[in-house]
């Protein structure tokens, strides 16, 4: 039975730890600048975008490459690895709001482990499922 559209306790878990974040980036000290809102506001949107993508794939995710299920809908019929790329952009906005620009350079050590994890991921499900992953990933980003 699948977990997708279900709220488990570890999804509730991750929602924790993300509105923690965020929380601290509001209740930060000091004035809402321009930097301090904008960053919050991407973080913001990633982490409902990254709540929202956690919740659709319900028990395909895994912490290991595996196949369990092919998910297409939702927001990955757009995007392969939605948890990959909001989670980025969470980290991203954060370390706007909080001024710390020196962070986002930990992005470019981020970006390219998440990029070797997806094509690991990739290969596991192209195994699997074949050309109905061939066909997925012709229509989808990243």
């Amino acid at each position: 039975m699948s977990n997708a559209g279900k709220i488990t306790p570890f999804l509730m878990f991750q929602f924790a730890v993300v509105a923690l974040v965020l929380l601290a980036t509001a209740l930060r000290p000091g004035a809402w600048d321009t930097m301090r809102i904008l960053g919050f506001i991407i973080a913001l949107f990633a982490a409902a975008i990254l709540f929202i993508a956690r919740y659709q794939i319900g028990s395909s995710f895994s912490v290991t490459p595996q196949a369990r299920a092919l998910v297409t809908h939702g927001i990955y019929s757009k995007i392969r690895n939605p948890i990959y790329v909001f989670s980025a952009l969470l980290l991203a906005g954060v370390f706007i709001s909080f001024h710390f620009l020196w962070g986002l350079l930990l992005l470019l050590v981020l970006i390219p482990i998440q990029t070797i994890r997806a094509q690991q991921e990739s290969k596991v499900l192209e195994e699997k499922f074949g050309e109905d992953y061939r066909e997925y990933r012709k229509r989808t980003w990243f």
